[in-house]
Order: C-alpha cells, then sequence, then structure tokens
C-alpha cells in the first residue's frame, strides 16, 4: 500500500503532533481515503474521510471535510482485564451514521487511549452497497495508522 505522509509540529519540544496521510482507493469502486491524526499525551483525535485531493495536497483533505458528520469520543478501562466496553459517547452524528461510536471503542480497547474519532463517510457511500466495503477500510487504516505510531513511540 503506497502512503503520503505530512506532517506538523509546532516545535520540537511539543507533545502534540499532527500527521494526515493519504490513502490509495483499496479497489478501483472506492475512493480514496484521507486520516489526520492529533496524537496528544495518551489519546488520539482522528479524522478519517474520503477524498477527491492528490497525494501530495493530501494535508488540505480535512479543510474539505466535515468534522462532525460522524464524531465520538471512546475512554479506555482501567482495568486491564475488564470484559467491559469502554465509555464512549457520540459528540455529533447524523442520523444516517453511527461508524464512529463502536470503532472508537474498539481503537480504545486495543490501544489503551483515549479516541476521538470523527468519520466523514458521504451518505451516498452507505446507500450505495459499498459502506460495508469502506468502513471495513476505513477501520483497518485507523488501525494500521495507530499501529505505527505506537511502535515509532517503542
Amino acid at each position: 500500500m503506497s502512503l503520503t505522509t505530512t506532517e506538523s509540529s509546532p516545535s520540537s519540544s511539543s507533545r502534540i503532533h499532527v500527521k494526515t496521510r493519504y490513502i490509495p482507493p483499496p479497489e478501483p469502486s472506492l475512493p480514496a481515503l484521507a486520516v489526520q491524526v492529533t496524537e496528544m499525551v495518551d489519546s488520539y483525535m482522528l479524522w478519517i474521510g474520503t477524498t477527491n485531493e492528490p497525494a501530495e495536497s493530501v494535508q488540505n483533505a480535512p479543510l474539505q471535510g466535515c468534522l462532525a458528520r460522524d464524531w465520538a469520543c471512546a475512554m479506555p478501562t482501567r482495568d486491564i482485564n475488564s470484559s467491559l466496553p469502554p465509555a464512549a459517547t457520540s459528540l455529533f452524528r447524523t442520523s444516517g451514521s453511527d461508524i464512529a461510536l463502536s470503532m472508537s471503542q474498539r481503537l480504545a480497547r486495543r490501544f489503551k487511549k483515549q479516541i476521538f474519532l470523527s468519520v466523514d463517510i458521504p451518505p451516498s457511500f452507505q446507500t450505495m452497497g459499498q459502506g460495508p466495503q469502506l468502513i471495513l477500510a476505513v477501520e483497518k487504516t485507523m488501525v494500521e495508522t495507530l499501529k505505527e505510531l505506537e511502535q515509532r513511540r517503542t
């Protein structure tokens, strides 16, 4: 998979880092994705959406998207042996989308970090039968991106 990443950090001592990645279409019938990760102390703020931006200008994709189309926050449990799902809440969602809530819980459980997740998938993809494929690609992209960030920390 070919990825393009742009990164910005206000200063070398800053503990907040922003990365934007271009993810080519997982298959010809699906759109390209862009993901922006704001890495903070023990938490991630993630935006992922479809994009028409070319790879070299992927940093513009979040500006063209909608942060609050489907936005949720999940907090991992303190007990690592708990079978309870992480506490989560929808911060904003439209009537046709509820992807971010359950996905943020899965990411919080897996990475043991607070997750703010905004999933910006146009309703047309969800109603045209491509929704499940695109949602799977979105979650796979989020997991790969966070794994890469976590590996860099160790």
